[in-house]
């Protein structure tokens, strides 16, 4: 599994990019975003890829530059055309603690 951690101050187009390449590979099956933690999984359900965002989710600039990148990464996933899926759970209470 390899790690990526992210900073609040992220370009939004800069990892944009870097998620859809990977989410383009074949052997990847699900994006599950669950807050700060994005998590790639192949076919097998094997852990690729976890993406941490370091960021305050109480900074609502913060809030919506993630919200932003969730739904460019999603239209991608859409137009790959294939069983790539993800999961959604970018804003919860938990996180605001």
């Amino acid at each position: 599994m390899k790690e990526i951690i992210i900073d609040s101050d992220f370009d939004i187009s800069e990892v944009t990019s870097k998620i859809n390449a990977i989410m383009s590979k074949w052997s990847i099956r699900l994006l599950d975003i669950n807050g700060p933690d994005w998590a790639i999984y192949t076919y097998e359900m094997d852990l690729k890829y976890m993406i941490h965002f370091n960021v305050d989710f109480k900074d609502l600039e913060v809030r919506i530059k993630l919200e932003d990148l969730k739904l460019n990464v999603i239209h991608h996933i859409e137009s790959l055309r294939d069983e790539t899926t993800y999961r959604d759970n970018l804003i919860n209470s938990v996180f605001f603690d």
